[in-house]
């Protein structure tokens, strides 16, 4: 496939709410993670860290106030700070040819679940609250076209923690196909008492800050946050070169232990682009701080790329942002391009003796101009989206 050049990315989450404060305080190895729970009304029956956005969303425009909601907020918010690029491209390449692929997993379900508890005491659902524009998945790609005016295709993908991962490979193929030329790409995803509640009841939720890859790691923590990229098929810079994508089913919500999907999905995104495994620098683990989860990921690493690679996993600074997860560490990945700069793993030191992987203990030079990240979700879904500086 041709590449998809990122002309523009922009991401917010705990560490700040531009891309210039997210990647100072990346690069500075600070963590977003907090202790507590970000509302009242998520009132949690035990304790965890989680990846909140502090402070209020700038609020919708009177236009588009139907699709009212924290994940619209959110939305809004990365539309505006890459707006101009976006409508650089419309103008190059006009409305009908620029499309929107976005990702979520929860949408408006925190919105939802007040209605829900409304509606249990006989109250009415809060003003303005509409299923469609305020819980339905698909609102965020229709509050984005409505915003830039574009009219290419657009559509959400939700397959839990892969969902914005398999967004930016949907985009890739909209402009290798010629559906396209220019696709705004990302995923959003904000907190709510399903998802912290659900990882609890699996047992694999953190009290404390995650700790991807190291010996005493025992769980995740949520965060929110969403990350947009503006990908073409003309341009300079970072590009995404191929993506690899399996599905091994091996069970409903636990990785498969041998890793072997996980690999799969890396060799093919090694395949679709030609890039030798030698040859990568730097891998963006999914690396969400669980037991299986990280020692199946390692294993899978260690069979492609042996110790070759520098590994990190971003979730100790910004907490798992589920359907937003994939987004936003490509967007590291992007970052990591142009600074030739690979981050920290944060709280994975000690590492696991036996893991036979790279673990990026404190920042390092990029000495390679091609980088992988992988995304791995519930029901085996998994994808790994090969960047390079060049073409190869």
């Amino acid at each position: 496939m041709s590449p998809a050049f990122c002309t523009d990315f922009t991401l917010c989450n705990a560490l700040g709410r531009s891309r210039t404060e997210v990647l100072n305080k990346l690069a500075a190895g600070q963590t977003g993670l907090q202790p507590g729970v970000a509302s009242a009304s998520l009132e949690p029956p035990f304790s965890t860290c989680v990846g909140h956005i502090t402070g209020v969303l700038p609020a919708l425009p009177p236009a588009l106030a139907t699709y009212e909601s924290r994940v619209a907020r959110l939305t809004f918010l990365l539309a505006r700070d890459i707006a101009a690029s976006v409508h650089k491209a419309i103008a190059r390449w006009g409305p009908r040819r620029v499309a929107v692929v976005l990702a979520t997993s929860t949408g408006g379900l925190a919105e939802t679940e007040t209605a829900h508890r409304a509606a249990l005491r006989d109250e009415p659902l809060p003003p303005g609250y509409g299923l469609l524009r305020t819980h339905s998945l698909a609102a965020t790609a229709e509050l984005l076209q409505a915003m830039f005016a574009v009219s290419g295709p657009a559509f959400v993908v939700s397959t839990a923690c892969s969902s914005s991962a398999k967004a930016l490979a949907s985009a890739h193929r909209l402009l290798h196909t010629n559906v396209a030329d220019a696709v705004v790409a990302g995923g959003v995803d904000t907190l709510c008492s399903l998802t912290l509640n659900g990882f609890a009841a699996l047992g694999i939720l953190s009290p404390t800050m995650c700790k991807p890859f190291a010996a005493d790691r025992n769980g995740i923590n949520i965060g929110e946050g969403g990350a947009l990229l503006l990908l073409e098929r003309e341009g300079q810079g970072p590009a995404l070169l191929a993506s690899g994508e399996t599905s091994d089913a091996h069970h409903m919500s636990a990785p498969d232990p041998t890793g072997h999907g996980a690999e799969q999905a890396m060799r093919l995104a090694l395949q679709h682009s030609g890039v030798l495994a030698a040859d990568v620098g730097h891998l963006n683990a999914h690396g969400t701080g669980t037991q299986l989860n990280d020692a199946a990921e390692a294993m899978a690493i260690a069979r492609v790329f042996g110790r070759g690679p520098l590994v990190a996993s971003t979730k100790g600074y910004t907490g798992h942002l589920l359907g937003a997860a994939g987004a936003t560490e490509a967007a590291f990945c992007v970052a990591a391009l142009l600074d030739q700069c690979v981050p920290a793993s944060l709280g994975s030191e000690p590492p696991q003796p036996d893991l036979e992987i790279t673990i990026a203990s404190q920042p390092q030079r990029l000495a390679s101009p091609f980088v992988l990240s992988n995304s791995f979700a519930f029901g085996g879904s998994n994808i790994s989206l090969l960047f390079g500086a060049d073409t190869p």
